[in-house]
Formats: C-alpha cells, sequence, structure tokens
C-alpha cells in the first residue's frame, strides 16, 4: 500500500458544487439541514473551578505540576464562562449558528461518587434552556478530559471501577437534561485522554506508564458502550455518539517498507484502535502485535467488546493536520525540551521521525492540508461510517494563529480565515463525493485554556482578553457566521462580512 488513506466510488449527494450565492458570486453550496456550529470544553472555558459545588478534576491537580503547564497557567478563571455564560450564548446567536457543541464538568455534578451536585445540574439545565430559547441546538459531550481528581486517586481510567462511575454520571445528567439535549457525546477524544495522560505523561494526569494506558483506552471505550446502553435505556429517543482524533499519515518514502509498517502502526494506534472497536466489535491487529512488542495489553473480559461495539447514531471526527512519517530516525539523539521530561505517547509505535512539508503551518508547528482532511472524510466513510450506516460529523476543527489586535480594537486574522475556507472546501467535496456528513462544528468559539500550552495559543473565532474577558469577533467569526447563516461558501473569497 502507499497510503493509510483508501478512496472508494461514491453517489454524489445534493450538495451543488456551484451555485448562484444570494447577493454575490458563485458558491459551494451545503445540504438543507447541515448542521453549523462551534465548540467548547468545560474546563477550557468555564473557570469557577472551586464555586456551586465543584471539586477539583485531574487538571486542576495537573496545572499545580511544575513544568506541565505553560507559564503555570490554570483554568480557574478560563472565560469566565461560568459567570459571561448568558453573554456567550448571545454570541452563538450573533454568529447565526444552528448548534453548539460543550461538555458538562464531570467534577461539577458528581464531586464525589454517589454524590448529585443539584447546583451544578441547574447551571447546565440554565444554559441549555438559554440555547433552545435562541434556537441553537445543543450537543452535549459527557468526558472532555476532567476527570474528578477523587476518581484518580482511587487509579482513573486504568482501573476498571471508574466505568460504573461514568455510567452513573451520564445517567445523572440525562435524568436532568434529557428532556431537552438530544444529541450526547460520550467521550472525547479517548486517544488523548488515555495516551496523553497515562502513557506520555503531556495530559492530565500526567502518568508515563505505558500499561496503564492501554489499560485507559479500553476503560473509556467500555464506559462508552455501557453509557450508551444507559442512555438508551432511558427511551427518551437521545442521539448517542462518540468523538475521536483522527490524522493521516503517509510514507516519506513510499518505496520503504520500513516507512509503509511505520504509517500502519500510526493508523492502527491513533485512528484504528478506537474505531474497530465501536463498530467492528475488535481491537486492529497491529495495535494488539505493537502493544504486546512492549509487554502490555488490553484487559479484555468476556463480554466487553459486544458492550464496546454498542450500535451509534454518529461519529463524530476531529481533524487538525496530518504528517508525513519516516522510520529512519536521526543518528543524533534529539534535545531534550527544557522543564519537565515526557515520553511518547502512542505506546508501541517504535522509532519514528516527522518529515516537514513545505506547506503552511498553524501556531503548533501543525500543517494545514486541507486535502488530507477530504481524504480522511473519504476513508472514514468508506471504512467504518458508511457500512455500518452511521452519520458523520466534523465534531472539531480549526487552528491556532498568534492573532493580532488592530488599534482599533478589531482582530483579523486571514491565516485562519484561509485555513477555515480550504478545510470547508474539503468538507464540501467530501459531501458531494457521497459521504454521509451531516454538520461540522468549528473549534473552537472562543480563545481559551489551550490544555499544556495554557493561554498562548488560541484558536478561537471570538478574540479573549484573558484581562478584561472582552470578547471581540474575529474576522473569521465574520466569515464563519456568514457561511453558517446561509450554508454556503463563496468561491472567491470575497465575503467577510
Amino acid at each position: 500500500m502507499t497510503s493509510t488513506m483508501t478512496t472508494t466510488p461514491t453517489t454524489p449527494t445534493s450538495a451543488s458544487s456551484s451555485s448562484p450565492e444570494p447577493g454575490g458570486g458563485p458558491g459551494l453550496v451545503f445540504p438543507p439541514g447541515f448542521v453549523w456550529g462551534a465548540a467548547t470544553a468545560a474546563y477550557q472555558i468555564e473557570g469557577g473551578v472551586d464555586e456551586g459545588g465543584r471539586t477539583p478534576s485531574i487538571w486542576d491537580t495537573f496545572c499545580r505540576v511544575p513544568g506541565a503547564v505553560a507559564a503555570g497557567d490554570t483554568g480557574d478563571v478560563a472565560c469566565d464562562h461560568y459567570h459571561r455564560w448568558q453573554q456567550d450564548v448571545d454570541l452563538m446567536a450573533s454568529l447565526g449558528l444552528g448548534a453548539y457543541r460543550f461538555s458538562t464538568a464531570w467534577s461539577r455534578i458528581c464531586p464525589e461518587p454517589g454524590v448529585v451536585n443539584r447546583q451544578g445540574l441547574d447551571f447546565y439545565s440554565r444554559l441549555v434552556d438559554a440555547l433552545l430559547e435562541r434556537g441553537i441546538t445543543p450537543w452535549l459531550t459527557l468526558y472532555h478530559w476532567d476527570l474528578p481528581q477523587a476518581l484518580e486517586d482511587r487509579g482513573g481510567w486504568a482501573s476498571r471501577d471508574v466505568v460504573d462511575h461514568f455510567v452513573e454520571y451520564a445517567t445523572v445528567v440525562h435524568d436532568a437534561l434529557g428532556d431537552r439535549v438530544t444529541r450526547w457525546t460520550t467521550l472525547n477524544e479517548p486517544w488523548c485522554s488515555a495516551f496523553l495522560g497515562y502513557a506520555g505523561g503531556q495530559h492530565a494526569p500526567g502518568r508515563q506508564e505505558p500499561q496503564a494506558a492501554v489499560s485507559a483506552a479500553h476503560h473509556l471505550l467500555l464506559a462508552h458502550g455501557h453509557a450508551t446502553r444507559a442512555l438508551r435505556a432511558a427511551g427518551t429517543g437521545a442521539e448517542v455518539g462518540l468523538t475521536v482524533n483522527l490524522s493521516v499519515y503517509d510514507p516519506a518514502d513510499p518505496g520503504s517498507d520500513a516507512d509503509q509498517a511505520l504509517v500502519d502502526r500510526h493508523d492502527a494506534l491513533l485512528n484504528r484502535v478506537f474505531l474497530d472497536p465501536v463498530i467492528h466489535g475488535r481491537y486492529p491487529q497491529t495495535a494488539l502485535d505493537a502493544w504486546a512488542a512492549v509487554g502490555v495489553a488490553p484487559p479484555v473480559r468476556d463480554g466487553d467488546m459486544d458492550v464496546i461495539a454498542t450500535p451509534l447514531d454518529m461519529i463524530g471526527v476531529n481533524y487538525y493536520t496530518s504528517s508525513l512519517v519516516s522510520a529512519e530516525t536521526s543518528p543524533e539523539p534529539p534535545t531534550p525540551p527544557p522543564g519537565r521530561t515526557t515520553a511518547q505517547p502512542m505506546v508501541g509505535v517504535g522509532q519514528v521521525r516527522t518529515v516537514p512539508r513545505d506547506v503552511p503551518r498553524t501556531a503548533m508547528g501543525w500543517e494545514v492540508q486541507p486535502d488530507d482532511f477530504a481524504r480522511l472524510l473519504r476513508r472514514v466513510h468508506a471504512d467504518w461510517t458508511g457500512p455500518a450506516g452511521v452519520p458523520l460529523y466534523v465534531t472539531e476543527n480549526g487552528a491556532a494563529f498568534d492573532d493580532a489586535v488592530g488599534a482599533d480594537g478589531s482582530v483579523d486574522d486571514p491565516e485562519r480565515v484561509a485555513y477555515l475556507r480550504g478545510h470547508l472546501r474539503a468538507v464540501h467535496q467530501a459531501v458531494t463525493g457521497g459521504v454521509d456528513l451531516h454538520g461540522y462544528f468549528v473549534w473552537s468559539l472562543l480563545d481559551n485554556f489551550e490544555w499544556a500550552y495554557g493561554y498562548a495559543k488560541r484558536f478561537g473565532i471570538v478574540h479573549v482578553d484573558f484581562d478584561t474577558q472582552r470578547r471581540t469577533p474575529k474576522t473569521s467569526a465574520r466569515v464563519y457566521s456568514r457561511v453558517a447563516s446561509t450554508s454556503i461558501l463563496d468561491v472567491d473569497g470575497t465575503v467577510t462580512q
């Protein structure tokens, strides 16, 4: 093979490739009912970490580890969404968003095992009501990386006991909000939770234990399956899905067997490791072999894989970048970064070197590769969601750039505008090519606490002054608002208002 991405012939949908744009030039028209939204996460925007009965999460603890987060930043205040949520809902409405993807903070709702905090539930109930009043559909994610510290103290995701606690939490949230929320995501990017958190140590809880990471991955999937069944059993018509972060890997030397094998391992250890279990009911053999080579294995028990493969109503894809990889490593060992030492998060991948390409990059150093985004969406549809009859959504896509505030207070971000245009073109290409894709959520609504990068990286289409908490829509917000309001992406890029 020459790539992990596969393409199959597909039948065009009702999306138009070029139609007149009202009041403007030709545009790319998306299908009726296509969902346009923005996404956030609780710990990244809420603040209020010790208010309303909330107890510490693993990120509150991790932020206090010297060197763990850039500049020693924390999510204590973040965007102060806990106090400014009404303003933020008004902002979403002004941008014409049809949907808002947010997460609930587990430790705000269930601060201790077996304890339900009504104040926390009331906060999210008010938020949901306000969204619905403004015609914005709430898309609720139950877990976006903020495990209660009380559960990490009992072993965290490496312990099987956490599964029952997650199902209890999911049930509590659904009992309170299920009469108004119909779109539910169990987990956001379980790869990051398991492998950045328990193998690499780049994310909370900061452990560097390969077996704990593989165990965490299995328990996250098991929690997803059991929670999906519990939400369905509630009988309220909830549509339940899972969101995974995916990427595209290509070999630096297509003629190298070692590079091809490395690409296959990357694909298995990032893309297939979660999609294969939830769709096909099995772990990819390449991943099992890679883990076995370093002496670890998922703690599978009888019946686990059937639970994990509980049918889904949707799959969410988060995409940011892609990579060219080589098995030929540099003869000089890499210089370790200053500060806290971390490890390779991809357990069993082996030696790898990322080969830079001559393409634009974001402030994260990530390559801008919209064509690979289209390849990825086609591949997900061909290999997983299409055969399973599961609708697909882009639940995160966006870019960090070093935005500057102009003298008049405006924020012009042409690089992000170009990024969004290119990736929305890729989405349109996938839809017109027959991919069963139903919506797109930009990451992120607001500049926010960007995990280990603190406040140094800005992904928002809305600028946040973290000293004053002033929100200022960037040029990208106006461009995205136009698309969200019309379901048309202008072709020539002249529409910015």
